[in-house]
């Protein structure tokens, strides 16, 4: 059944359901905290649907797409610390309602944890798949890492390029959709050419999903996007708007820079520098042209147009989202 209420029904059912031992519960209570705060669910739900599409039963692969998600939110944790982020989904990050040493380990719990469930049933139900599962969640984790300390380094860089920044979001974002994808190809022993076809629908979908988080982080409604608006603009990020600021009209972000405005008037002034030069359309056809290359890689794979169907509406609707 290819309906997004089917699949977000397993995800949450397994969620709430993860056994979290008798451990300290001053360790889980912020993991719990994490995953209650809910979010959209893309990565496990492209796994789930992923392993559908090639004939299998989606909840042969629950275990994966919550680790999956439990990856996800562990690197979102960690990434709040190192950002000092304040809200996420609408609540307090980890750090604020706890602090920083306890955002640290219990986020090491997560990444354990989310080890465990990608592992678990993986000879029972995917042929004894282990191997290659685990072996594409770790390169992928590694390739996160990477991307996350490119995006760091960037802050201390004039320089960056758009080539670069969209290959550090392609690391630090797209990976883990195409590791989605194609884990759940190869839990339904799906060909290796199949999955391959569908590590590039999520690696575009990823493009055109991240692409479309900068937009929303300058031109959403926090009440819909979950989160303060402009918060790039602030730490000066280089995001795709940023670095086409700074490479088309450099004096004038300068200027901006030097004058220390106050948030709301620096968010004001770059956004108007950012639509004097039309960065917001031209922004929305690159993550328009994503979304139908990774609709296109899905041309020769050997699922149902149902299956199709659903992918297809995905990468579409990703790029269109409001938050």
């Amino acid at each position: 059944m290819f309906d997004k209420d089917y699949f977000s029904e397993i995800i949450e059912r397994a969620i709430a359901g993860i056994d979290y031992g008798n451990g300290p519960r001053g360790l889980f209570l912020p993991v719990e905290y994490t995953l209650e705060g809910g979010g959209k669910r893309l990565r496990p739900m492209l796994l789930l649907a992923s392993c559908e599409a090639f004939g299998e039963d989606a909840e042969k692969a629950v275990n994966q797409a919550v680790g999956i998600e439990m990856f996800h939110n562990f690197t979102l944790l960690h990434d709040d610390v190192m950002d000092k982020a304040e809200v996420r989904r609408g609540r307090p990050t980890v750090h604020r309602r706890w602090n920083e040493s306890v955002a640290i380990l219990s986020g090491d719990a997560m990444l354990t944890m989310a080890t465990q469930l990608i592992v678990k049933g993986t000879g029972t139900y995917g042929g004894d798949c282990m191997e290659q599962v685990l072996g594409l969640f770790n390169t992928t984790a590694m390739e996160v890492y990477g991307g996350q300390q490119l995006d760091m380094e960037f802050e201390m860089r004039r320089d960056v390029t758009v080539d670069e920044y969209i290959e550090m979001i392609r690391l630090k974002t797209s990976v883990l959709l195409a590791c989605a994808c194609k884990m759940g190809a190869l839990m339904a022993g799906a060909t290796e050419k199949d999955a391959q076809a569908m590590y590039r629908y999520g690696e575009l979908l990823g493009l055109a999903f991240q692409l479309q988080d900068d937009n929303l982080d300058t031109y959403g409604d926090p009440a819909l996007f979950g989160k303060e608006i402009g918060g790039d603009i602030i730490n000066e990020k280089k995001t795709w708007l940023w670095i086409n600021a700074m490479n088309r009209e450099p004096k004038r972000l300068q200027r901006i820079i030097d004058q220390k405005l106050t948030d709301y008037l620096k968010i004001r002034e770059v956004r108007k520098l950012y639509d004097d030069l039309g960065l917001k359309d031209e922004a929305q056809a690159l993550i328009g042209r994503y979304a139908e290359e990774a609709v296109e890689a899905l041309n020769d794979v050997a699922m149902t147009p149902e299956a199709r169907e659903f992918f297809i509406l995905l990468a579409r609707k990703s790029a269109a989202r409001s938050h």
